[in-house]
């Protein structure tokens, strides 16, 4: 199954068809950290996380893990963990996954950048919520509604392609 951003605008499987919002500073192919892009290109989806204070855990075929209040995502492009799942302390800082807004209450890795990462490629590219279609820092965000209805439909198959 593939979900494919179209205009900018619209992410699509299948018959369905959820409004989105993309990076500040458009679709680009060749991402660099910091750069408020979405990144372009075929990617694998990844794990789902979720926080079991605010939403029950998603109805979806994917892995899924709870987020927890030291839970983070690596950005340093120094450190090793770049682009993982880390826990934040005085060594490893990065974003963190369990935030005061809802942005991160559900959300699916986009496997950018995860397999033999390059440090400065960009890290942290996600579909999380959105609560009004603003601009992200480069992942893509959906109402909480369309992002439950997307985990139903899709599978550890699944690509997103981005154009």
């Amino acid at each position: 199954m593939l979900l494919k951003l179209k205009n900018k605008e619209y992410l699509i499987v299948d018959e369905f068809k959820f409004k989105c919002s993309i990076g500040k500073k458009g679709l680009k192919s060749k991402k660099t950290e910091g750069d408020h892009c979405t990144p372009i290109g075929v990617f694998k989806i990844g794990k789902v996380y979720y926080r079991p204070d605010r939403v029950e855990k998603p109805d979806t075929s994917l892995k899924i893990k709870k987020i927890t209040k030291n839970m983070g995502w690596c950005d340093d492009a120094y450190n090793k963990n770049y682009n993982k799942e880390i826990v934040l302390d005085k060594k490893n800082k990065g974003e963190k996954l369990f935030r005061k807004d809802n942005t991160y209450d559900v959300l699916i890795v986009i496997e950018y950048n995860t397999n033999k990462t390059k440090p400065f490629k960009g890290s942290a590219i996600f579909i999380h919520l959105t609560k009004n279609y603003g601009p992200t820092k480069g992942c893509i965000a959906l109402k909480k509604n369309d992002l439950l209805i997307l985990l139903k439909i899709i599978n550890k198959k699944s690509k997103i392609k981005i154009c």
